[in-house]
């Protein structure tokens, strides 16, 4: 009989305590969740995870989101600041620019883009951006931009290509640790809907400061 994944909430809190107990840099260290997968056929298209996560608690910390628009979507992503807004205009001279295009791929994190532009945006930079995972969020034009840029800034995104461990930033050292467990739990929770077979395809667990040791998270198996 296969055994369930057992993982308790303090057993979480003890690694993130721990991880968090170390060295002190002359920066904010993040924090971040390593996740060892197991039975895994990698070679299969289905089993090569992508996705993104909405963590309850944001991780402020270098999350640059690019908005593609014209007109009033445009206006109001500036207003709403947008780490960087390309108009209709701009998006075609890049069509021109493959440099300047591989680099804005590079630069930003998540990209939101204007509905109808999105046929634009896929053969411009489609190249560039699909491989990375990152093809932008189609929303119309009279999107709440404001809040699309805050949900996108909570955003962590995982993929899994040709090894089976999964590592994404889930908090920063100086964020309470109850809150960096509830973003573990809801990577965790991605992670079971998303592999074949949910929790029993996971062999461990760990936390690590940037700088810092991996730190085990203990957990169980249960029938």
């Amino acid at each position: 009989m296969w055994l369930k994944l057992s993982l308790d909430p303090q057993k979480i809190l003890e690694a993130v305590e721990k991880a968090k107990n170390t060295k002190k840099r002359n920066f904010v260290q993040s924090v971040d969740l390593i996740v060892n997968l197991q039975d895994l056929d990698l070679k299969k298209p289905e089993h090569r995870i992508t996705g993104v996560v909405e963590l309850p608690h944001p991780v402020n910390k270098n999350v640059k989101v690019c908005v593609i628009g014209s007109g009033q979507l445009a206006l109001e992503a500036k207003k709403a600041g947008a780490d960087k807004v390309i108009q209709k205009e701009e998006l075609e001279a890049l069509g021109k620019d493959r440099k300047a295009a591989r680099k804005l791929a590079q630069e930003y994190n998540f990209f939101v883009a204007e509905a109808s532009l999105m046929p634009m945006v896929g053969r411009i930079l489609g190249a560039f951006l699909g491989p990375r995972g990152k093809m932008p969020t189609p929303v119309p034009p009279n999107a709440p931009i404001d809040q699309i840029l805050e949900r996108h800034r909570r955003l962590v995104r995982l993929r899994l290509k040709d090894q089976p461990t999964l590592q994404c930033r889930v908090g920063l050292e100086t964020m309470e640790s109850s809150h960096i467990v509830e973003n573990i739990q809801a990577v965790l929770k991605m992670l079971e809907e998303k592999l074949e077979r949910g929790w029993r395809n996971i062999s461990s667990i760990l936390v690590k400061t940037t700088m810092g040791k991996p730190v085990k998270v203990q957990i169980g198996r249960k029938k």
